[in-house]
């Protein structure tokens, strides 16, 4: 286990689809809380390779977690 300080808090909203595809994986992998899947999946995806680099202009409300676009009610 690390002994870690986390002096830094990081405020996300997410849509309900996208909590619960959190809370799938993270239960699928029995991570002990959404604190520590977060802290997973942001740690594959820093090491992952092979993303294009944002578009100038590009907006928060862009980039989600699930297939369905935010607002479109798709």
């Amino acid at each position: 286990m690390n002994d870690l300080t986390r002096g830094e808090r990081l405020q996300i909203m997410l849509t309900k689809e996208e909590l619960e595809a959190l809370d799938n994986w993270r239960f699928q992998r029995r991570m002990p809380s959404r604190a520590a899947a977060i802290r997973e999946l942001l740690k594959r995806g820093l090491a992952a390779e092979g993303f294009a680099v944002a578009e100038g202009g590009s907006q928060s409300k862009d980039f989600g977690v699930t297939d369905r676009a935010e607002g479109t009610g798709e």
